[in-house]
C-alpha cells in the first residue's frame, strides 16, 4: 500500500460511444492536485462545465450501470470500468473532462483505461493517501444476494456469482487486489448480457451501443455467442469483481478491508459501501506511518473537513 497520493503525469483522452447511449463520447483524463479526489467536468447543453465528485454521495442510480449527478439532469452513467481503473492502478486525484453522459464503453472492460493511463504513468504527490480501515462486519441483503464489509489487513475481494444459465452458473474469486493483478485477471473481463434481454432494453432507450464487440452475451441457447469465446474461463465472475472495485471506489478513500458480495451488482455494492459509511463505529480514517516504520499499519487522526467526501448516499 502506498503512502503517498499520485496523480497522472500526463494528460490521457479516449473516444468511444456509450453502451446505453450509443451516442460518441470524448473523455479526457488530466493531472490534478492532491486532496482533489476524482472529478468529473461534465458539460451541459449551454457548453457549461459541472463538477460531480465521485464519491457515494453523489451516486443517483444503480439499475444497470453506476450514475453520478443528476438523472434528470447533468450527470455521468457507467463509469465503473474507468474507476475501476483508476483505483487499482492507485490514481488518487484526477480531473475527467467529459462530452457526453456517459463513459465510453470501449470494448467492455478497463483495458483501454489501463493502457492509457500506463502510457503517460503517475507521479507521486507530497500528500500523505487517507485509507478507511474496517472496524466490524456490516452486512447487507437485496434480491437474494448479499455484501458485507470484513476487517482485513489489506485489500482484498470475495465474489461469488449465481446464474441458472449454463455458461455462467455458480463461479468465485478471491484476490487481494494491487495495480499488477487488476491489470493481469481483472482488466480484460468484459461487461455482458443475455439475448433474451435485449428487445426489452430497447424499448427501453438502453443497451443502444451494446454490441458483440463490447459484450460478452449469451445466447437464447444459454451458450456465449461471441465469435471468439471468452477471454478467461470465468470472465463472468471476474467482471462482477471489476465493477465491485469500481463501485468501491467511489468510498473516496481506499479500503482496508474485505468485501465479500454473493449475487451482487451496482445496486448492492452500493449498499454495502453506504451501510458502511453510515456507521462510525464500523470504520476509522486513517494514513500510513512513515517509510522507515514498516512493521505494521498505524494510524493518525485525520481533519473534520475530510469528512464529508465520505458522507452515504441513501439507495
Amino acid at each position: 500500500m502506498k503512502i503517498y497520493q499520485h496523480t497522472l503525469a500526463g494528460c490521457v483522452s479516449f473516444d468511444g460511444i456509450g453502451v446505453h447511449s450509443g451516442v460518441p463520447v470524448r473523455l479526457s483524463i488530466h493531472p490534478a492536485d492532491a486532496d482533489t479526489g476524482i472529478v468529473f467536468h461534465a458539460v451541459d447543453g449551454q457548453g457549461r462545465a459541472h463538477e460531480i465528485r465521485a464519491v457515494s454521495a453523489n451516486v443517483a442510480a444503480t439499475d444497470l450501470s453506476t450514475v453520478i449527478g443528476d438523472p434528470a439532469g447533468v450527470h455521468v452513467a457507467t463509469i465503473e470500468h474507468l474507476m475501476a481503473a483508476l483505483y487499482a492502478l492507485g490514481v488518487d486525484n484526477a480531473i475527467v473532462s467529459i462530452e457526453g453522459r456517459e463513459i465510453p464503453i470501449m470494448d467492455g472492460c478497463s483495458a483501454a483505461f489501463v493502457a492509457g493511463i500506463d502510457s503517460v504513468g503517475l507521479v507521486e504527490q507530497g500528500t500523505k493517501r487517507r485509507y478507511i480501515r474496517v472496524l466490524k462486519s456490516v452486512r447487507v441483503d437485496h434480491n437474494g444476494g448479499s455484501a458485507e464489509y470484513v476487517p482485513h489487513q489489506g485489500h482484498r475481494f470475495e465474489i461469488d456469482i449465481d446464474f441458472k444459465a449454463e455458461a455462467i452458473g455458480r463461479q468465485r474469486i478471491e484476490f487481494d487486489l494491487d495495480a499488477d493483478l487488476f491489470r493481469r485477471e481483472l482488466s480484460r473481463a468484459r461487461t455482458f448480457g443475455f439475448m433474451k434481454d435485449v428487445e426489452r432494453l430497447w424499448a427501453a432507450g438502453l443497451a443502444l451501443g451494446s454490441s458483440l464487440e463490447n459484450s460478452v452475451v449469451v445466447g437464447d441457447d444459454e451458450t456465449v455467442i461471441n465469435p471468439g469465446g471468452l477471454r478467461y474461463e470465468n470472465e463472468f465472475v471476474r467482471h462482477k469483481a471489476l465493477d465491485a472495485v469500481g463501485d468501491q471506489s467511489l468510498a473516496g478513500a481506499r479500503i482496508i478491508g474485505c468485501y465479500r458480495s454473493y449475487r451482487g451488482g451496482h445496486r448492492i455494492n452500493a449498499m454495502a459501501l453506504g451501510e458502511l459509511l453510515s456507521d462510525s463505529r464500523a470504520y476509522e480514517l486513517m494514513e500510513l506511518p512513515a517509510p522507515r516504520r514498516r512493521a505494521g499499519l498505524r494510524h493518525a487522526p485525520l481533519a473534520a473537513a475530510a469528512a464529508p467526501a465520505f458522507s452515504p448516499q441513501t439507495l
